[in-house]
């Protein structure tokens, strides 16, 4: 199977996902889903370099491998304006065991918050923000 590694703007199917990345050698799957959260906000809009951000899921996924015993690694971002509760990040890992799954899914979502060039910008009361770096 070929791991998804991109960025959206198109909602998630957070169900057909986790269907589509499912293969028979995979005795768990982890999923993280990052969403937006009411923060006191109405919205987000969030940015991306999408060519370096791409290349970076690459990376994350490819550390993944390397230092977890792991047989996929998929990740989502979005992109746009995504309103509260809209999924942000979905991050699949497949492995043989549960724990591996764990260890690398912490690892990814850190690595992504850490290496990715995505900004975004609070939406309070119709009024944008400041852009950010997320973290």
């Amino acid at each position: 199977m070929t791991e998804i590694l991109r960025m959206q703007t198109e909602d998630i199917d957070i169900g057909k996902l986790i269907a589509d990345t499912r293969t028979p050698d995979d005795g768990a799957q982890l999923v993280f889903v990052g969403c937006v959260r009411d923060d006191g906000m109405e919205a987000l809009e969030i940015e991306a370099f999408v060519p370096v951000a791409e290349e970076d899921l690459k990376r994350i996924a490819n550390e993944c491998r390397s230092n977890f015993s792991v047989n996929a690694v998929h990740i989502i971002h979005r992109f746009g304006h995504l309103k509260l509760g809209e999924t942000i990040v979905v991050i699949i890992i497949c492995s043989a065991h549960r724990q591996e799954g764990y260890e690398a899914s912490r690892y990814a979502i850190e690595r992504l918050k850490e290496l990715v060039p995505i900004w975004k910008q609070e939406i309070v009361n119709g009024e944008k923000g400041k852009w950010v770096e997320m973290h």
